[in-house]
């Protein structure tokens, strides 16, 4: 085991991470500097601070991040309609590389020679953690207990806690609490009866949402404002980045928005089960398709759509500073010059219902080619028939050769 003197740990307060933090101290007889970030989680950090320095620990970061979240991560993916295999809105994935990078920074500026993080063996947030230290680090010392120590299940952590009078949060008598992850994007749960992936959810397990059918019984409409691709205003109200979120998560759930219930193929080749709320960001990418469909050319919206999944992928599996995710992101923007305007939502009971768009300035949408009315010679008609010959011309050709092999 190679001496460490110090170590930044990207520090929670949860379970996991708090028997780390005693571990750490314990097993690499080290000094522990705590890194928390804060991103919207909300609650989860003072008691972090708390619970650190009731572990001895001298040198507490706790950043609010959640502008520069928002602004230079979340924000950027959404430019892209990004989801994974589908559904997935990538709410852990796109905060990994943000606090991987706080935590390489803390180490410069404190002299640790090594950094942590709570992310288990079997799951995809160390690889996303760690690929972020060696890029932005490449002589980086990196400690992950999971991969060491015999604290192999959660009950176990739960011992751990209780021995060394470590405070646990949501602590149940039927077992061990959720695997939880938040942030101003989304909150995630795994563990107890969702790793059966044929029992349905419990209705208690969720925070942000009400069920579908309790949300309330009359329609809310909503109008967005974009600006180069990215939402500035809510109903005529000027936003910031992460208060734009926080309103929309706030809407979201008001009506039952943004609930998911998925069986997803992680990185490392296992599948798991988790659940995810992920409100205001299931209204963002409904409204950010629907003024793209007005404001984008069809070959470019079409591209962009091509691209999204292996994008997607990147993210999802920890690309996120990679030569490629980058240049992916150069030409993603690049198709967001225009994408300006308004979107009209309807929310109503888990739904989100696009009932308007326009773009003053970029809209490509002309009423007077697409009328079913009078066009005033806009659009010829006639032009039709010899751009269908032409893109009907190979499909004559096969139709010709098979005929002549049936003959025969």
């Amino acid at each position: 085991m190679k001496k460490i003197n110090k170590v930044v740990l990207a520090f929670s307060g949860g379970l996991d991470t708090s028997v780390i933090l005693k571990w750490l101290q314990d097993t690499y007889q080290c000094e522990v500097v705590t890194f928390t970030a804060d991103i919207g989680q909300g609650e989860e950090v003072e008691p972090a601070r708390a619970k650190a320095k009731q572990l001895g620990v001298k040198e507490i970061y706790i950043d609010d991040l959640r502008e520069e979240f928002v602004r230079d991560f979340v924000f950027p993916m959404f430019r892209a309609n990004t989801i994974y295999e589908g559904e997935y809105l990538l709410g852990t994935s796109i905060a990994r590389p943000l606090i991987a990078k706080r935590q390489i920074e803390i180490a410069n500026e404190t002299g640790a020679d090594a950094v942590s993080h709570g992310a288990t063996g079997k799951g995809n947030d160390q690889v996303r953690f760690e690929l972020g230290y060696y890029a932005l680090q490449p002589n980086i010392q990196v400690i992950a207990p999971w991969r060491e120590w015999d604290l192999v299940s959660r009950e176990k952590l739960l011992q751990y806690a209780e021995l060394h009078g470590i405070p646990v949060e949501m602590k149940k008598k039927a077992g061990s609490p959720y695997s939880m992850d938040a942030n101003l994007l989304h909150i995630s749960y795994e563990g107890r009866v969702l790793e059966d992936p044929a029992a349905e959810p419990e209705e208690s397990m969720w925070r942000w949402s009400v069920a579908p059918e309790k949300a309330p019984d009359e329609p809310e409409y909503l109008d967005i404002e974009f600006a180069r691709g990215d939402v500035v205003a809510l109903n005529g109200n000027k936003l910031s980045p992460a208060s734009v979120l926080e309103k929309l998560n706030q809407l979201g759930g008001k009506h039952g928005i943004g609930r998911l219930d998925l069986v997803e193929n992680r990185y490392v080749g296992m599948k798991s089960r988790g659940c995810y709320e992920t409100p205001g960001g299931t209204i963002l990418l409904r409204a950010h398709r629907a003024i793209e469909s007005i404001t984008l050319d069809r070959e470019v919206a079409h591209l962009k759509d091509d691209l999204m999944p292996r994008y997607a992928a990147l993210i999802y599996n920890g690309y996120w500073w990679s030569p490629e995710r980058k240049i992916l992101q150069t030409l993603i923007d690049a198709t967001q010059e225009r994408v300006n305007g308004w979107v009209r939502l309807k929310l109503y009971k888990g739904n989100v219902i696009v009932v308007g768009r326009d773009s003053q300035t970029d809209s490509l949408f002309d009423p007077n080619i697409a009328t079913f009315e009078d066009d005033a010679g806009a659009y010829n008609q006639g032009d039709a028939a010899g751009f269908i010959k032409l893109n009907a011309l190979r499909l004559r050709i096969a139709a010709g050769v098979e005929r002549k092999k049936s003959k025969n």
